[in-house]
């Protein structure tokens, strides 16, 4: 059973059983085909070597438009323009957090660094909400109705086992959100 992420001697530390690095892993690897931005032929190359993408579009999975929100909710043409500018390096970033993150998975006990911290801590926001986003979770009595879900003998269903997989990378990204926390209070 995973224990919670801890600020001690070592940094941050935490413990993961092989089964649950394993769903952490498939789901790492989810968000990051999510992510993965199209191959496009003839494309300017040097367009491609800053990061504009003249064709990019606001996402029609609601899951994808969680992780690439629009800058503007009034404005499509600023949030278009705005999008072909940044999306390829929101993109770009999201997807190495994930990675790095997922090249942590290899034992049992984790021993983050400060910047392992920060993609474990983005790369399960990512995964957070695009689970949110599967389980139409959109006020706090959603959240409410998906936290009774705890037991894992209880899964009887697809939208259950989300629920239970969500709980789980909550109350992860929780204790190492506080573990930072308590690392950052012993630096001052």
């Amino acid at each position: 059973m995973a224990k919670a992420f801890k600020f001690g001697i070592k940094g941050i530390t935490g413990y993961l059983e092989p089964a649950e690095r394993e769903l952490l892993r498939s789901l790492f690897d989810d968000v990051v085909s999510m992510l993965e931005p199209e191959e496009r032929t003839n494309q300017d190359p040097l367009a491609a070597l800053v990061g504009l993408d003249s064709a990019a579009r606001e996402p029609s999975d609601r899951a994808l438009r969680r992780l690439l929100p629009n800058v503007s909710k009034n404005d499509d043409a600023a949030s278009l323009e705005f999008r072909r500018y940044t999306e390829r390096s929101l993109r770009e970033s999201k997807i190495g957090a994930l990675k790095a993150a997922s090249l942590g998975l290899d034992k049992d006990e984790l021993v983050l660094t400060p910047a392992d911290a920060r993609h474990w801590s983005m790369a399960l926001n990512d995964v957070r909400l695009v689970l949110a986003e599967r389980l139409d979770i959109r006020d706090d009595e959603d959240a409410g109705h998906v936290h009774l879900m705890q037991d894992w003998s209880q899964a009887e269903d697809v939208e259950s086992y989300l629920a239970l997989v969500y709980n789980f990378t909550t109350w992860l990204q929780e204790s190492l959100v506080q573990a930072m926390l308590q690392s950052l209070e012993t630096r001052r």
